[in-house]
């Protein structure tokens, strides 16, 4: 398959297509938004690129991609904070603003593919921290966030490149 052209689709259901396969997956508790706003719980309508994978080498230790790749350590968070010059950027922890820690108890951040959503600058108060991870046995909504069973995104992940765009339909 050409990488170059594919894309992944999302759907406001709960749907995402892939390589002509379906797959079932969450979206941000407050649908998806054309207008994206930090902490609104939405996912941002649009098609974003992918930038890198970040993982729980303890738990996935056999994890392959063709994006970057980096391993997660418990000091690695993600701010959150508009004010902050690192808005939407990996940190370490503690961090002098606020800030999500990715290394978290259960399994929802074991893998994470971080979606280049307002990152190229970011824009303060346009949203933070947008991923692709692991689901909720229930598939419970996220915070804004596309979240896929774990076997589901360990697929997907060993089709990806920097050239696939994640487009999510509002």
């Amino acid at each position: 398959m050409e990488n170059n052209t594919a894309t992944i689709s999302v759907s406001s259901s709960g749907v995402l297509v892939f390589n002509g396969k379906e797959y079932r997956c969450a979206i941000g508790k407050g649908g998806v938004s054309t207008d994206k706003k930090e902490g609104d719980g939405a996912t941002p309508a649009g098609c974003f690129p992918l930038r890198e994978v970040f993982y729980r080498q303890d738990r996935i230790p056999d994890l392959h991609a063709p994006l970057p790749m980096s391993p997660l350590s418990p000091d690695d968070g993600w701010c959150d904070d508009p004010r902050d010059p690192s808005y939407n950027r990996k940190v370490k922890l503690p961090y002098v603003a606020s800030a999500e820690s990715l290394w978290r108890d259960d399994h929802l951040y074991d893998v994470i593919v971080a979606v280049g959503y307002n990152d190229d600058p970011p824009v303060p108060g346009k949203g933070s921290a947008i991923f692709m991870h692991v689901a909720r046995e229930n598939y419970s909504p996220t915070a804004g966030c596309i979240a896929l069973a774990e076997q589901d995104l360990r697929e997907i992940l060993g089709f990806l490149s920097p050239d696939v765009r994640i487009c999510i339909a509002a």
